[in-house]
């Protein structure tokens, strides 16, 4: 099952509001989730997809590429949502689970595939995003293997908490996986990447480069 955890849209990016507006910040959350569960709605070989979540425009999305919602009433963050959705995965007997977080939206169907020919029977398979600090997928086989914590820094912590299970643990480095965008110079770098995905135009047309010399002039 891959589980993407969706939190209340309209607060998403907080650490981009010196540069967007709040109208911004949600309109670029809700084209990067657009841009994430198109990608997913693209690979043909892909388990179930559940999207964690209680906000209406994600659970709207989710319907739209008929994927699952599992409800997330209580907002308690990814890490919560994360946790109850992997008790759900198991309660139904799933035998794994893959978190991708919505704030990716140049990954790509190759990366996915590669998650999923590279994942050990028993054991783990990680994808740092691009600083090598947080954590960007995560592949859990068992489905509860160990617990997710996700943060700033959670990778090296997921590292070590995988390797003592005492099962393989696989770290795959996947550029479109790795590129999340949180910070003002992550606009840019998604701007300037190669493709024309929905998060990709909305931030081109904002002419940020311009808005920046306006600031400075």
């Amino acid at each position: 099952m891959i589980l993407i955890p969706v939190k209340n849209l309209a607060s998403a990016k907080q650490r981009l509001s010196a540069v967007l507006t709040p109208e911004e910040r949600l309109a670029l959350a809700q084209a990067m989730c657009e841009d994430v569960l198109q990608e997913l709605a693209r690979w043909r070989r892909r388990p179930g997809v559940a999207v964690v979540t209680g906000d209406p425009f994600a659970r709207d999305l989710a319907a739209r590429f008929d994927f699952e919602v599992i409800a997330d009433a209580t907002n308690p963050g990814e890490t919560g949502a994360i946790e109850m959705a992997t008790v759900e995965c198991r309660r139904r007997g799933a035998d794994r689970t893959l978190v991708v977080p919505a704030d990716i939206p140049l990954i790509e169907v190759s990366e996915l595939q590669k998650i999923a020919d590279s994942a050990p029977p028993g054991g783990a398979v990680l994808v740092p995003d691009a600083a090598g600090r947080g954590t960007n997928a995560v592949l859990r086989a068992p489905a509860d293997l160990f617990p997710l914590r996700f943060g700033n820094d959670s990778f090296l912590p997921h590292l070590a908490a995988a390797k003592a299970t005492g099962k393989p643990c696989i770290v795959l480095e996947l550029p479109g996986i790795a590129r999340d965008v949180d910070r003002p110079e992550d606009l840019k770098e998604l701007a300037a990447a190669k493709g024309e995905r929905r998060s990709q135009r909305l931030v081109r047309s904002w002419s940020l480069d311009r808005r920046e010399q306006i600031c400075h002039g």
